[in-house]
C-alpha cells in the first residue's frame, strides 16, 4: 500500500500512528531483539524480522520473515523502530532508529516490494543509536524516508538540504523499473540548513533479480554512493538482520494536523484546528494537548474517554507545535507530536509547460521561503501521485517533485507572503506539452488517477482544501495550435468542472499565451479568444507580453518567469488583498476607431503606458495594405497609431507581440499590452 494512500478527508490521514482502533492492549514482547538494539528498543515490540540474504530477488513476493504480528498489531501504534544487524570484516555493527509513523498500517513497515509502495517524507523526533562512528546519536533529530521497490534517479526534490543531483543519496527519486531502495537518513531539520544528510541505515536493490547482491550499510558509505546504492556488498557479512518494531499507542486519533500543514484561513483571519480521538489503554486518566508557538504555550485538558480540542491559531508567518500527551498513574508520554503548522491562503497553478514553469536560464531558489507550503507531487504516475499524501515546502527550481511548484508561482507566492505576512500553500497540477483535452474531468469517475485532473482533485481533497482555494492560475495553449473553437470549449468545460469542485469564492485567472503554437506569434484566433473568456466567462486576464526573456516557448527566470510572477502578484494582490490596483490591470483594448491616416486604440483603464520605439513593428492591419508607421500613447487611455496611408478599407486591426525582448507596449508594473484582433469602426 502507498504511503498513507487513504481515500478519505485529509485529518483522517494526518496522525498515520492512530487511526482506526483494535485491540489496544500493551503487545507482550515475543523475543529479546538482540544484544545490539535490545537497551534502545525498551518500550517497543518487535513486529517483524527479516534474515537478509546475499541476493533476493523479492519484486512482488511476500518476504521470508522469521518474525510477523503485522495483522496483530493493526494500527494500534504512535511510533516505528527499526534495528540493523550486520557482521562482516569489520566486527559486529548495529544501527536502532526511531521515528513517528509514516503509516498507519503495520503492514507498510516492512520492505516495499509492490508496486505504489513508495514513502519518501520527512520524519521528526528522530533517534538514532549505533557503535558505527559515523553515525550521530541521539534523540530529536529530522530524518528522511526512501522505501520503495522502484529504481531511483539522482534527481533531488530539494526537500532536503545538501543533497547532491548528481550522486545517489539521501533525496533521489523513484522512477519506473525495480531495484529497491528502503533508507533512513539524518537530515537538516530546515531548508537551507549547514546540516550535512547522512545515511542512517541502507538496504537496497531487493527487488532486482536474484543473482543481483543486495547493497546493504549503517551510516554514510565511505565510497561509492553515499547511501550504499550500487555497493553489491552483502556477500561480505556472515549475519544481516533486520527486525521492525512499533510502540503501542495509548490513544487514538481521529483529527489532528499533520507535519507543515497549512490549514485554510477563514473571515476572521485564523483557522480552528481539530484534535480529537479516543482513550484506549485504561491506565489513561487525562489527555493533554499542548499548542506551541513563538515561546507561548496553550495548554487544553480533557479526562473524557472521547476528547476533542479545537484550539485556533492565527494566520500569521508563525510556527505551530501540537503536542499530544497521554497521562495516567506513574506515566506521562507524548503520543503525537506535529511541528510547523500554519494558516494561510491556498493557491493553484495548473496548465502545460509554462505553468510547470521549469528552471530553464537562472535559479529561483532564493524566492523559497519556510512560509510556502505545497502538498504532494504533480507526478503525472498514478501511483506515484497517490503515495504523496504529506505536506512539503513549495520548491520552484525542480519540476514533477514532492513540493514542485515551478518558477513564477515560488515568486509570486513570496511576494505575497512577504507583503501580506501570510503563509501560502501552492499545488500545481501542470504537464508540459499537452493539449486541453488533457486536462479535462472525467465525470464518471471524477478521483481517476489516470487523469491529470483526478491526480489534482483527490490532492486537494486529500490536503483538505478542496473548498478552500483562492485563486486557481491558468497557463495553457501552446499545444492547442491556434485552434481556438477547441481551446475555448475545453476551458469552459473545465472552468465549469473546477467551480463544481472548488465552490463560488474562487477567482480564475488566464495567462493569455505568447505563442500558438510555440514559435509563432502570427497567428492570433486562440490569443484573441483567451482575451474575450475575461468578457464572457467571469476570469481575470493576465499577459505574458513585455517578458524579453523569452525563447519562442519558454522563459529564463529573469526578465521572465520572475516579472511574471510579479505581474501576477500584483494582480492577485489587487483582487484578495486590498492592494493598489492602479497599472495593475494588462492593458486591454475596447475599441478601434478610424479617421483619416489614424487608429485610435481605447482602452479599458485610463493607466498611463510606455510605448517604446519600434514597438508599431508588432501592429497588423487586414483589409488594406497599409502599414503602422508609429504608435503613441494618449493621456486618457488610448493608443494612437499612425498609418502609412488612409484608413480606407481597413477592416481588423492585430496586435499580434513576438518573440523574444523588446520593443513593448507596458504599463506601470511592466505588463504587456494583452494580444488582439479587433474590428476597425
Amino acid at each position: 500500500m502507498p504511503r498513507r494512500l487513504l481515500a478519505v478527508s485529509v485529518v483522517a490521514t494526518l496522525l498515520a500512528s492512530t487511526v482506526t482502533a483494535q485491540a489496544h492492549a500493551i503487545l507482550p514482547a515475543l523475543r529479546d531483539p538482540g544484544v545490539g538494539c535490545a537497551a534502545a528498543a525498551v518500550g517497543f515490540t518487535p513486529v517483524l524480522q527479516l534474515t537478509l540474504p546475499e541476493r533476493a530477488g523479492w519484486l512482488d513476493k511476500e518476504l521470508p520473515y522469521t518474525l510477523d504480528r503485522r495483522t496483530e498489531v493493526g494500527s494500534n501504534f504512535d511510533r516505528v523502530g527499526y534495528c540493523l544487524e550486520l557482521n562482516g570484516p569489520d566486527g559486529p555493527q548495529r544501527v536502532w532508529t526511531a521515528m513517528e509513523p509514516f503509516s498507519a498500517d503495520a503492514r507498510n513497515i516492512g520492505l516495499p516490494t509492490n508496486a505504489g509502495q513508495i514513502t519518501r517524507q520527512r520524519v521528526d523526533d528522530l533517534e538514532v543509536a549505533s557503535n558505527v562512528p559515523n553515525v550521530t546519536t541521539g534523540l530529536g533529530q529530522t530524518g528522511y524516508l526512501e522505501m520503495w521497490p522502484n529504481t531511483y534517479a539522482e534527481q533531488t526534490s530539494t526537500q532536503v538540504a545538501n543533497t547532491s543531483p548528481i550522486t545517489f543519496d539521501a533525496d533521489d527519486s523513484p522512477t519506473i523499473g525495480a531495484y529497491g531502495s528502503f533508507q533512513v537518513s539524518q537530515v537538516g531539520a530546515t531548508r537551507p540548513s549547514s546540516a550535512a544528510a547522512k545515511t542512517v541505515l541502507a538496504i537496497n536493490s531487493f527487488t532486482q533479480p536474484a543473482d543481483v547482491p543486495l547493497s546493504i550499510g549503517i551510516g554514510t558509505s565511505p565510497s561509492g554512493q553515499p547511501d550504499w546504492t550500487f555497493a553489491g556488498n552483502a556477500p561480505r557479512y556472515t549475519q544481516r538482520k533486520l527486525t521492525a518494531y512499533v510502540r503501542t499507542s495509548l490513544v487514538t486519533l481521529s483529527e489532528a494536523p499533520q507535519d507543515r500543514q497549512l490549514v485554510p484561513r477563514d473571515a476572521a483571519n485564523g483557522a480552528n484546528v481539530p484534535v480529537a480521538g479516543r482513550m484506549t489503554d485504561p491506565n489513561v486518566t487525562e489527555v493533554q494537548l499542548r499548542v506551541i508557538s513563538n515561546g507561548h504555550t496553550d495548554t487544553y485538558r480533557s479526562r473524557s474517554r472521547d476528547f476533542r480540542f479545537t484550539p485556533r491559531i492565527n494566520a500569521a508567518l508563525q510556527d505551530h507545535t501540537f503536542e499530544l500527551r497521554a497521562l495516567g498513574s506513574g506515566f506521562d508520554r507524548v503520543v503525537a507530536r506535529r511541528t510547523g503548522v500554519v494558516s494561510g491562503d491556498v493557491f493553484v497553478i495548473q496548465g502545460q509547460s509554462n505553468a510547470e514553469a521549469a528552471k530553464y536560464s537562472g535559479a529561483a531558489n532564493v524566492e523559497e521561503s519556510p512560509w510556502l507550503r505545497s502538498y504532494g507531487t504533480p507526478a503525472s504516475d498514478g501511483q506515484v501521485s497517490s503515495a504523496d499524501r504529506v505536506w512539503h515546502y513549495a520548491t520552484g527550481d525542480v519540476t514533477v517533485q514532492s513540493g514542485s511548484v515551478g518558477q513564477w508561482a515560488i515568486r509570486m507566492g513570496r511576494r505575497l507572503v512577504d507583503t501580506y505576512k501570510v503563509p501560502v500553500a501552492i499545488i500545481q497540477g501542470a504537464h508540459g506539452g499537452q493539449p486541453i483535452s488533457f486536462f479535462q474531468r472525467n465525470d464518471a469517475n471524477p478521483d481517476d488517477l489516470t487523469t491529470n485532473y483526478g491526480r489534482l482533485r483527490t490532492r486537494l481533497k486529500a490536503a483538505g482544501v478542496i473548498s478552500q482555494v483562492r485563486g486557481v492560475l491558468w497557463y495553457q495553449g501552446e499545444s492547442d495550435n491556434d485552434n481556438a473553437a477547441v481551446h475555448v470549449a475545453g476551458f469552459r468545460a473545465l472552468l465549469a468542472d473546477w467551480r463544481a469542485d472548488f465552490g463560488t469564492t474562487t477567482r480564475y485567472y488566464v495567462n493569455q499565451v505568447r505563442t500558438s503554437p510555440c514559435g509563432n506569434t502570427t497567428s492570433i484566433n486562440l490569443r484573441e479568444a483567451q482575451r474575450a473568456l475575461g468578457d464572457t466567462d467571469g476570469v481575470v486576464l493576465l499577459s505574458t507580453n513585455g517578458l524579453s526573456g523569452h525563447d519562442g516557448c519558454h522563459y529564463a527566470y529573469l526578465g521572465g518567469y520572475r516579472d511574471l510572477g510579479d505581474h501576477n502578484f500584483a494582480v492577485i494582490a489587487r483582487d484578495l488583498y486590498g492592494g493598489p490596483s492602479a497599472g495593475v490591470s494588462a492593458p486591454n483594448p475596447a475599441s478601434v476607431t478610424a479617421s483619416g491616416s489614424k487608429l485610435v486604440v481605447k482602452l479599458r483603464t485610463g493607466d498611463p503606458l510606455t510605448v517604446a520605439a519600434g514597438a508599431a513593428a508588432d501592429f497588423r492591419i487586414e483589409g488594406s495594405a497599409v502599414t503602422v508607421s508609429s504608435v503613441a500613447y494618449q493621456a486618457g487611455g488610448s493608443l494612437a497609431l499612425t498609418l502609412s496611408g488612409p484608413a480606407t478599407g481597413v477592416t481588423a486591426l492585430i496586435y499580434q507581440s513576438h518573440i523574444g525582448s523588446g520593443p513593448w507596449i507596458t504599463n506601470a508594473t511592466g505588463t504587456g499590452l494583452l494580444s488582439f484582433r479587433l474590428r476597425v469602426s
